[in-house]
């Protein structure tokens, strides 16, 4: 079964985690350190990095088939914020067509800037025309209900062939 990674496993993304072991996916869920053993305690692999220092989630791609990009709602400086919505995550998608990756889900709704969720969806779309990458987007509300059962179809229908 296909890897995936999860950057961005705060409480959402250990619960789309879970989701997606009880569907069989082994799941390796990132944190910039803390959270850790919140990770691990969901059964998941936990892992440290930096989604602004792409270079680090790029060191745990070797056997990971999809990326799911849950910084939506990820707090910090504003520029910080831009930056992993923009610059990072397009030099993140741009050496992804040199791994094993064979898909990517983008949060695009969250407590982000809606500019920043917006130039973060911009960049993926064009990643998936430029390489294509199949893509899949996450704009659902998190607080609904099924969120993560949503997700979870996303991660796989990535992988699913059209």
């Amino acid at each position: 079964m296909a890897r995936a990674l999860i950057v961005g496993c705060g409480c959402r993304g250990r619960e789309l985690g879970s989701e997606l072991r009880a569907r069989g996916w082994p799941v390796r869920g990132t944190t910039r350190g803390p959270a850790l053993a919140e990770i691990e305690r969901a059964g998941l692999e936990p892992a440290v990095a930096d989604p602004d220092r792409p270079g680090t989630v790029l060191e745990l791609c070797a056997d990971a088939a999809v990326v799911v990009w849950l910084l939506g709602s990820a707090r910090g400086e504003p520029q910080l914020l831009s930056a992993i919505h923009g610059p990072r995550l397009e030099r993140l998608l741009e050496r992804l067509v040199e791994s094993p990756v064979r898909g990517f889900v983008y949060e695009s709704m969250g407590s982000a800037p809606r500019q920043d969720l917006g130039e973060g969806r911009a960049i993926v779309e064009s990643a998936a025309r430029t390489w294509r990458i199949p893509a899949a987007f996450l704009d659902r509300d998190r607080s609904r209900p099924g969120w993560a059962t949503a997700a979870a179809d996303a991660v796989e229908g990535v992988l699913t062939p059209a």
